[in-house]
């Protein structure tokens, strides 16, 4: 390739013509074509922006100018520009590249993100602190309009634009096709609205009027009401305007040159811009075009056909929950379910499909959606909100105080929960356990396979009040029978004595191979799958009151968790026996696959297995 091997850093676009920076573009969305398909990776996303990256950084691309990228998983051409081009192939691997933007990995990466909304927030705080230290470099935050959805980003907006600080928002739109015309009146508005003269004229215009004895601010108030009516009728950004941001677009998010004239105009504007970009998903390569939703995040596929390298044989937890609800709701009409911009991910298209009028897709709203949910469940429904753990934390208080307060009958199913994999510290779904086993009126549950989630759940919409169901990603084992579940009672896989190997949810495969391990030593261990997190099964805690030594598993971290509240029930009984915990410690853990990361963490099944043995060889001397 021509131009991708010249460019090491932002500094090494700045010689190319247009023609070349468009050239360099279409090289590196090969490039990143090939490398997402043997690492994955997020795909669409990435690939409409190629252009927009590159404008970005050979405008706004010197040492000290900050670019926050919301969420961050559509920075894979940030990376390529500043210089990880050739570690490229490690992405999302195991001390690998991350996903998304990492301060920890380049001082290019302004702010570290993962989750949706934030870009505004962090980059007018970056704006606030250069102008309190006297400095003078740019804060650009690049935003999608999906993360726009988020009551964060509006909260951020109105705060920035009352400010009227120096701080430019690219809005980038993907969801529509530009319009010739509209685009035509933009750019001559554009041209207008970022000329150096014009806000200096409109405040020449206002003070001059001012001083105009009785009259003059009555005129003036006269041309503002005309000028907003004509902006209203023109201007397509009328809201930002509102919010206190001078309003640029729409521009064309493939067209560097126009990019270019536009962020070179603005880089110098004294106040809150905001520059409304619209660009393709998946750009470049027609598979990503057609279907750009199905190549948002993929795993390793064929580039020429689009197809997944490896068929995941068998249904996934998420389809699982939700052909069950669908079923559910055949027979219910109360039921109703909630996603926020994820029905494919939590598997909820079944239930759309049949149900369109039950179905509520409320975008990046997580918060927004418990409350939702918690109004519906008041009034007489059954909601069921599908989300991802790790989404479910940015409600926190929503469930703590809209939910559980009132008692209300809603139900989480919670996708990714425990180790996630390649998406990392951000996305792994380590903490739900936690911050949820601590709030009052809160019931947990923790499926072992696919046949025990269907039957929680139709335990959970039944019981009347909250109930987390988290379960993992992935194909889930779908034996032909489950026992029924009975509110806060474990069940007894193995009958045992003395040693007690006692799991939650996803460690169930590790848990038999304790077991067994134990069994192969000489030792009768007594098999349990809690089901419940929360409560404990009482009757159960206090058969292992008498027991010498009960092994505790989960895919969560240990502070707060199945172990803590199982240690807590114990020494509630005044127990003496020694608990011993399998569970995540007191760290964010990185990027890398599900095996590797157990492993890493001593939670695989040869660690476990090493560790018990070790235990009890202790107590036997």
């Amino acid at each position: 390739m021509k131009y991708i091997d010249k460019v090491h850093s932002p500094a090494d676009l700045r010689g190319m013509s247009t023609r070349e920076l468009a050239a360099y573009a279409n090289e590196a969305r090969k490039l990143l074509i090939r490398s997402v398909a043997k690492t994955g990776g997020h795909l669409s996303s990435n690939l409409g922006v190629a252009e927009l990256t590159v404008a970005l950084h050979f405008c706004f691309g010197d040492k000290d100018d900050k670019l926050v990228w919301d969420v961050g998983h559509q920075a894979y051409f940030h990376k390529l520009i500043t210089g990880r081009k050739n570690r490229f192939g490690t992405l999302r691997q195991l001390g690998g590249l991350s996903g998304f933007p990492k301060p920890g990995e380049s001082e290019h990466d302004s702010f570290g993100t993962g989750h949706s909304s934030t870009s505004v927030s962090a980059a007018y705080g970056m704006a606030v602190a250069r102008d309190l230290q006297g400095k003078k470099h740019n804060v650009v935050a690049v935003i999608g309009d999906g993360a726009m959805t988020g009551g964060l980003a509006y909260e951020a907006m109105n705060n920035a634009g009352r400010s009227g600080r120096r701080l430019v928002v690219v809005l980038n739109d993907n969801q529509m096709s530009i319009s010739e015309n509209v685009g035509a009146l933009s750019r001559h508005l554009n041209e207008i609205r970022t000329a150096p003269g014009y806000l200096g004229a409109k405040r020449g215009v206002n003070d001059l009027l001012g001083k105009v004895p009785v009259v003059g601010s009555k005129i003036g108030r006269f041309v503002e009401r005309v000028k907003d009516g004509v902006r209203y009728l023109l201007v397509p950004g009328v809201l930002f305007e509102e919010m206190g941001f001078t309003y640029i677009g729409p521009v064309d998010g493939h067209n560097i040159g126009e990019l270019i004239s536009v962020f070179n105009k603005v880089k110098h504007m004294d106040c809150p811009v905001l520059v409304h970009v619209y660009t393709k998903k998946g750009k470049g390569y027609p598979n990503a075009e057609e279907c750009p939703e199905e190549f948002h995040g993929v795993d390793s596929f064929d580039v020429k056909t689009g197809k997944p390298l490896h068929d995941k044989a068998g249904e996934s937890y998420g389809d699982i929950m939700g052909r069950t609800l669908a079923s559910l709701a055949k027979d219910d009409p109360k039921i109703v379910a909630i996603t926020a911009a994820m029905p494919v991910g939590t598997g909820l298209c079944a239930f759309k499909s049949a149900y369109p009028d039950r179905f509520f897709d409320v975008g990046i709203a997580e918060a927004h959606a418990v409350t939702f949910a918690a109004g519906l469940a008041k009034a007489g429904m059954t909601p069921v909100f599908a989300v991802y753990s790790t989404f479910l934390q940015r409600a926190y208080d929503q469930i703590l105080h809209d939910v559980c307060i009132q008692n209300l009958p809603v139900v989480f199913a919670i996708d990714r929960a425990g180790v996630v994999g390649a998406d990392g510290e951000t996305h792994q779904g380590l903490f739900d356990l936690s911050y949820l086993s601590h709030i009052p009126n809160m019931t947990i549950l923790a499926p072992k396979d696919g046949a025990e989630l269907a039957e929680m759940l139709r335990f959970a919409v039944a019981l009347g009040t909250p109930v987390a169901i988290r379960y993992p990603r992935g194909v889930a084992e779908l034996p032909e029978a489950t026992a029924p579940v009975v509110y806060g009672k474990a069940e007894i896989l193995r009958e045992g004595a003395e040693l007690a190997v006692v799991f939650a949810g996803s460690m169930y495969e590790t848990a038999v191979a304790l077991a067994d391990c134990l069994a192969a030593s000489g030792h009768t261990p007594m098999l349990v799958n809690a089901r419940f997190v929360k409560p404990p099964d009482e009757a159960l805690v206090a058969r292992l009151s008498g027991f010498r030594h009960v092994f505790a598993l989960e895919e969560n971290v240990a502070a707060g968790g199945f172990c803590a509240l199982l240690r807590n029930a114990l020494a509630a009984r005044n127990s003496a026996a020694r608990l011993t915990a399998f569970a995540f410690p007191d760290v964010f853990v990185p990027q890398g696959s599900r095996a590797e990361l157990l492993r890493l963490h001593g939670l695989d099944a040869e660690a476990v297995c090493a560790r018990a043995l070790s235990i009890l060889a202790e107590g036997a001397e």
